[in-house]
């Protein structure tokens, strides 16, 4: 019979389950971030013996494989004291001659419609050392963005 004929299994045609991907670089999170993370954590470890089902138990462990190594891997970082941007910082802004708020958080933290912005992100890295009245250029611009207000998280 002809190898186009033969059928082994389903198995063999599956897409294999790769881990989650960890981000880059440095692991820096909030206090707020490293709660979050501990909670993440303890949710999946209580849900793990209700799961029966091979496929969805095979899942969540993959879940929790990413969140205790983010848990483990979590480097509590303060926000600066100088009155400077940086990581931890809530900051007030006009961009583009529209005012915005965000926070510069950490990567599992980070949710862009809340106005929390993960450190790496363009618009975080463009905001990293400025202070109160600094225009910055960003997105092509120059003076895109002007520092209203910088307060601690």
């Amino acid at each position: 019979m002809s190898v186009a004929f033969r059928r082994e299994s389903d198995e063999e045609h599956l897409e294999p389950r790769f881990e989650l991907p960890i981000p880059p670089g440095p692991n820096l999170v909030t206090a707020r971030g490293l709660r979050l993370l501990e909670a993440k954590v303890a949710e999946l470890e209580v849900a793990l013996p209700t799961l029966s089902e091979d496929d969805q138990r095979k899942a969540h462990l993959r879940d929790l494989r990413y969140w205790r190594t983010r848990l483990a891997t979590a480097e509590l970082t303060e926000p600066r004291a100088d009155g400077m941007v940086g990581f931890g910082s809530k900051v007030e802004m006009l961009l583009g001659g529209k005012p915005r708020k965000i926070d510069i958080v950490g990567h599992d933290e980070a949710d862009p419609a809340s106005g929390r912005i993960a450190f790496t992100a363009p618009l975080a890295r463009a905001l990293i050392g400025a202070e109160v009245g600094d225009q910055l250029d960003f997105g092509g611009k120059d003076a895109a963005i002007e520092v209203v207000a910088i307060s601690l998280d």
